[in-house]
């Protein structure tokens, strides 16, 4: 580790060799915080084989710039919110909020309740709103943003893996319905 120091910041940057490629590994520590700088990578969870690529490649690039710009990453999931609930959703709408309004009925409750919040906390994303005792814009927030990460997670979730699970675990008793001489399931 270096310390480096400015006039305004104290910084620690470390250099490593990753133990299993062999390549570079930096990281920069802040007021206790430490940053991958590289290689980039993200703390959520890979998406699943199941969620279309141009929609995982969307989140995926959410979750990179989500510790340097959670304006950016709300955007991005947001993008990737529209796609789903056009695809796997089934909406007609072309706007977000209305897109979340058309497809609240079908989701379970847990899930409306999550996709309503993205849809309030996405006003302050695209929209610049101002508190009305302080005059202050509100900002997207990380853990707003991360939200939105949250819910998109959970939708991929209901929209893709679990119809997947369910399609195979059919597939295996309707083969163990035909072996035994019975007809498949309807």
């Amino acid at each position: 580790m270096v310390d480096l120091k400015t006039q305004n910041d104290r910084v620690r940057v470390g250099i490593a060799e990753c133990p299993s490629c062999h390549r570079p590994v930096i990281s920069m520590e802040k007021e206790g915080q430490t940053r991958l700088l590289y290689p980039l990578g993200s703390s959520r969870p890979p998406v699943l084989a199941e969620v279309p690529s141009h929609i995982a490649e969307d989140y995926n690039e959410a979750c990179l710039v989500l510790p340097f710009s959670p304006k950016a990453s709300a955007a991005l999931s947001r993008r990737c919110l529209q796609a789903v609930l056009r695809e796997a959703g089934g909406s007609t709408k072309n706007d977000l909020v209305e897109q979340i309004e058309e497809v609240l009925p079908n989701l379970p409750s847990h899930l409306q309740k999550s996709l309503d919040a993205v849809r309030n906390t996405g006003n302050f994303a695209a929209h610049p709103i101002k508190s009305k005792s302080t005059g202050t814009i509100f900002d997207v927030e990380p853990g707003e943003a991360e939200w939105n990460l949250d819910t998109l997670e959970a939708l991929f979730d209901f929209y893709y893996v679990q119809p997947k699970i369910l399609e195979e675990k059919r597939k295996a008793l309707d083969k163990k319905l035909k072996d035994a001489g019975k007809p498949p399931l309807k």
